[in-house]
């Protein structure tokens, strides 16, 4: 068994648990990250706004993944529902 292999088995009782945070939690930790976000670009007086805007969206995408890991939607494997319905000729 390699070293990556080892991980994994070691982490998987985290990432259920992390995962149940997550749904519980979701518009909490949604809010952290746009905080952080903020306080950070006014640390940085804006120099780095697209920077910190590029990874508060990643962060937040990764947030939502682990928050619906049981849906399919999230993971791609499924089709989302149409925003509306089919136009009838």
């Amino acid at each position: 068994m390699g070293l990556m292999d080892n991980l994994k088995a070691k982490l998987a009782p985290a990432k259920g648990k992390v995962s149940d945070f997550a749904q519980r939690h979701e518009e909490q930790v949604q809010h952290g990250l746009d905080r952080a976000a903020k306080a950070v670009d006014k640390r940085t007086k804006g120099k780095y706004s697209d920077k910190i805007q590029t990874g508060t969206g990643k962060a937040k995408g990764a947030m939502d993944r682990l928050a619906h890991k049981g849906d399919d939607t999230a993971t791609g494997r499924g089709t989302p529902p149409p925003d509306s319905p089919p136009p009838t000729p």
